[in-house]
């Protein structure tokens, strides 16, 4: 049987149901819908079934309000600065500027 998680007691049930009700963004609502009913003793199944999130989904998000509190609810891709760009400015501009003319061949421009 597999070991049930435990939710750190940052805010009581009431608190976290509250919060998860004045939601306004979809995202942090359904966050606090899944730490609220994991706080009242919800398996981890059941929290699956009604949120449609994956066990490790579920797993990862517990684990960072149990270290962050309700800091750690929210959308965090917002503040995602993405990956380094494979080339600089400059090469980018020159590529810009290559495009603008006629492709060597003479044709249209292609990856060949």
């Amino acid at each position: 049987m597999p070991k049930r998680i435990s939710i750190v007691r940052h805010l009581d049930i009431a608190e976290l149901e509250q919060l998860y009700r004045q939601a306004k963004e979809g995202v942090e609502s359904r966050q606090y819908q899944i730490i609220w009913l994991l706080a009242q003793g919800k398996k981890t199944e059941e929290v699956e079934e009604v949120t449609g999130y994956s066990r490790t989904w579920i797993y990862a998000l517990v684990k960072r309000y149990n270290e962050l509190g309700i800091s750690g609810i929210g959308d965090r891709r917002l503040s995602n600065q993405g990956v380094k760009p494979l080339i600089s400015d400059i090469h980018k501009a020159q590529l810009w500027q290559a495009l603008q003319e006629n492709a060597p061949d003479g044709g249209l421009w292609n990856c060949f």
